[in-house]
């Protein structure tokens, strides 16, 4: 068992951070959310049902991947491999203009590219794209069948700080005027710290959750780990976590 005594929900159009060191379970958790793993105890309710009922509903980014220079697929087939990528065969060239039907679903591709702001390279191959143009693509994919909950693993991980701020600006109004519930693993607050309802910080097999001033403190961050954590603010707004065996800047893990 991984964690005990956790006590954790997500609302429409609520921003959740899941945060903690590597081998503590987050990625875990959006196994069993998923479905993919069973928990050990307790009840978890996804959409009101059991996991995995309601995963067409449920929009998922795993942790990222890297696309090689060579790959030709463009940005637009990326996106509608998540509308139609369950499907058998091959389809035909055009097929997507055939009908009314497939019209929609097209401009619907188009309106989800849009939305993410990656019209402009949506035709490029994608090995030809920078990261974080990638990551918006990705998005997009993950938001093409219009889910109720939003589940990310690690999204910022390998991407500049200007593209982890934009892309966290993304989730953030994707969150609100769609109403969706956003559930964010990751290890670095400090580009969330803008944008973030709701931080869920775990460690040693237990987790607090709340704030982002009510968490990442000093207080409550040594209670957590049962060892003297120092929260440090820079002139800059960022926060560094400083323990007896980390000095967790960001972009960093922290042990």
């Amino acid at each position: 068992m991984l964690w005990s005594g956790v006590d954790l929900a997500l609302r429409p159009g609520q921003f959740l951070a899941v945060l903690g060191p590597n081998g503590v379970g987050k990625t875990t958790l959006l196994n069993v959310i998923l479905g993919l793993l069973p928990a050990s105890g307790g009840t978890v309710r996804v959409l009101g049902k059991p996991p995995g009922v309601e995963n067409h509903r449920v929009g998922y980014l795993p942790q990222r991947r890297s696309f090689d220079p060579s790959v030709r697929i463009r940005g637009i087939d990326l996106v509608r491999l998540g509308l139609d990528g369950d499907r058998w065969g091959v389809p035909l060239p055009g097929a997507r203009f055939f009908s009314a039907a497939a019209r929609r679903r097209e401009a619907h591709v188009r309106d989800v590219i849009d939305l993410v702001g990656a019209s402009e390279y949506a035709d490029h191959p994608v090995g030809r794209i920078s990261g974080g143009e990638q990551q918006r693509l990705l998005i997009a994919q993950a938001l093409v069948r219009d889910p109720a909950v939003l589940l990310l693993d690690e999204p910022l991980e390998g991407l500049d700080l200007s593209s982890q701020a934009s892309v966290t600006a993304l989730l953030d109004r994707v969150c609100r005027e769609r109403d969706i519930g956003v559930l964010m693993v990751t290890h670095d607050i400090n580009p969330l710290l803008p944008h973030v309802d709701t931080v869920a910080y775990v460690a040693e097999g237990r987790i607090a959750a709340g704030t982002p001033a009510e968490i990442v403190t000093s207080e409550t961050l040594s209670r957590l780990y049962g060892t003297r954590v120092d929260v440090l603010r820079a002139d800059d707004g960022r926060l560094a976590v400083i323990g007896q065996q980390v000095n967790c800047g960001p972009g960093q893990e922290c042990h």
